[in-house]
Formats: C-alpha cells, structure tokens, sequence
C-alpha cells in the first residue's frame, strides 16, 4: 500500500485507539492529566489525516490498478462521504472547551467514525492481498 495513504490511516486508527483508552479514564476535562494533553493532538492529526483521505485512496487505487474501476470509483465516494461525516464530528469535539471521557466515549460510539474505520479497513485489506497484473516483459 503506498505510505502516504497508509500513513493516514495509521494516523486515524492511533487516534482512536488513544481515545478508547482516554474514554475509560472517566476525566470531567482535558485539562490537568498528560492524557487530556494528548487528546486534542490526536484529534488534530486524525483530522489532517481525514482532510483529503478520499483523494489518497484514489491514488492508490490507481496506482495498484485495483478492477474493476467503477467498484473502487463507488466505494471511494462512500469513503469520502464517511470521511466528511467524521471530520465534522471531530471538529465538534475540537470545537469545546473542555473534552470529557464521556464526549470522547460518544465519539467514539458515532455511527460515522465507526462506518470510517470500517471503510479503512476494509480497503487496507484490499490493498494488502491485491498483486499487481504483471506487465509484459519485452525483450
């Protein structure tokens, strides 16, 4: 899978990762705990990572000549329609002033983020067992 879509969705998956974990913590804020530090840089990176996703994975997508065409053309406009729903969840987040374990639990409960990390792994797979038709060799 080419690095910079990988690297977006690593970005994306760490990111919720961290916030199951932030989500047990039962913190009323970010604010005075090392976690609730790291919160809004998490999301701030997962939302630079969501900002264009949809566009990377139609590069990649190209560039590993996945078929057929109008499949993947399909799928990646669900992806970015996912894509968009999250960021803006995301973006609501960002947007308080404070961020609870109990906002981050309920972003992490969101239809749209987890639709996302469903779309992600999905095409990861793809990608991962996907070989390239071989191209003639001429001689």
């Amino acid at each position: 899978m080419p690095a910079e879509f990988s690297k977006r969705c690593d970005t994306i998956e760490e990111c919720y990762e961290f916030m199951l974990a932030y989500a047990g913590q039962g913190l009323p804020s970010d604010e005075g705990s090392q976690a609730g530090g790291q919160v809004r840089e998490f999301l701030q990176r997962a939302v630079k990572a969501l900002t264009g996703l949809a566009e990377s994975c139609a590069k990649t997508v190209a560039a590993e000549g996945l078929e057929p065409a109008e499949k993947c053309h399909a799928f990646i406009a669900v992806l970015h329609r996912d894509a968009q729903d999250s960021l803006a969840a995301l973006d609501l987040v960002l947007a308080q002033p404070a961020i609870s374990s109990q906002l981050i639990d309920n972003l992490n409960a969101s239809i749209h983020l987890r639709a996302l990390l469903t779309d992600l792994f999905l095409i990861g797979e793809i990608l991962r067992t996907h070989h390239k038709p071989r191209q003639a060799v001429i001689s």
